[in-house]
């Protein structure tokens, strides 16, 4: 492909290790602005389609897009745009192609065929993409290496999206987004003396209950995240769990947080301070007896929703 067309172009893609086998989509929308996003996810290793992820990486970016936005959509897969543009018969996947419609009549559409492999970079991005995801990769494509002059506004993975592309921090534009159902799931440990988790667990901390206190200030902490992390967006909270789970066999108190939201972004960050708070709050309440305390391996352990597709780290 030469010079960028001004106008919204949407490259798709889908891959499977066999046929059938895990699967892996991938989608890339040039604005006419020239702003790039890209949306990728899998199957988690169960067995699907080429056909299957080819819709699926259709549906996902589409959805993305405002309603009567003209976009073209280019595909190497004849499955896709023919059946699209003239009507190929529909035996299978019956429920992705009714949302393929449905999305058509809020969008205008115009379905292009571009053979694969054949020097297009949008189309050699997403096929590399959903390779990766389907796990016939080992490494993921940098979008810099195909587009070398890009402003990213969304997911691209080599562009930090807190920067703009003058270098400057800013708050991301999730306005165009739709609104889904997201959760995440963070865990933390805190290792303290075998005599102070014992209090800890008896009640017979000096400063009251400790646990009980963890907790409360674990799911205050995440509502307050806007407030803590510098660019993050003030999310409507659903539900905020925090479980506290001494185990006196290591001397050790394992928090897992969960946080779930309907909204436009993410909620990552509410369950990693939610953790974090409720670690602290049990190290302040313990420090005066036990100095060597230490809060340990805090990380994301998975996220549910969003364009991106699910993430399970463990």
């Amino acid at each position: 492909m030469g010079s960028i067309e001004p106008v919204n172009q949407i490259f798709t893609d889908g891959a499977c290790k066999g046929n059938p086998g895990p699967g892996g989509w991938a989608s890339l929308m040039i604005g006419a602005n020239g702003e790039r996003i890209s949306l990728s996810g899998n199957t988690n290793g169960a067995d699907t389609t080429n056909n299957v992820m080819e819709l699926t990486a259709a549906i996902r970016i589409l959805e993305a897009v405002p309603e009567r936005t003209e976009v073209v959509v280019y595909s190497d897969s004849e499955y896709l745009v023919k059946t699209m543009t003239r009507h190929w018969k529909r035996n299978k996947n019956l429920e992705l192609w009714r949302q393929l419609d449905a999305l058509s009549k809020i969008l205008d559409i115009r379905w292009e065929w571009i053979k694969g492999h054949a020097g297009n970079l949008g189309n050699e991005f997403v096929n590399d993409l959903a390779g990766y995801e389907a796990g016939v990769r080992k490494t993921p494509p940098q979008l810099d290496h195909y587009f070398p002059s890009y402003k990213n506004t969304e997911v691209g993975q080599e562009k930090l999206t807190h920067l703009d592309e003058r270098g400057h921090a800013h708050m991301v534009d999730v306005g165009w987004k739709k609104e889904t159902e997201r959760e995440a799931v963070a865990k933390g440990t805190v290792f303290l003396k075998a005599e102070t988790l014992s209090l800890m667990v008896s009640g017979g901390l000096e400063k009251g209950d400790a646990l009980g206190a963890a907790r409360l200030a674990g799911v205050m902490g995440a509502k307050l995240t806007p407030q803590l992390i510098p660019l993050s967006h003030p999310i409507p909270l659903d539900q905020v769990l925090v479980d506290l789970d001494p185990d006196e066999t290591s001397n050790t108190v394992n928090i897992t947080a969960t946080a779930k939201s309907t909204g436009r972004t993410g909620v990552e960050m509410e369950a990693l301070v939610a953790v974090m708070t409720a670690a602290l709050t049990l190290y302040d309440m313990c420090k005066s007896l036990d100095r060597g305390m230490r809060i340990h391996d805090v990380r994301l352990v998975s996220k549910k929703g969003g364009k991106s597709g699910d993430l399970t780290l463990e």
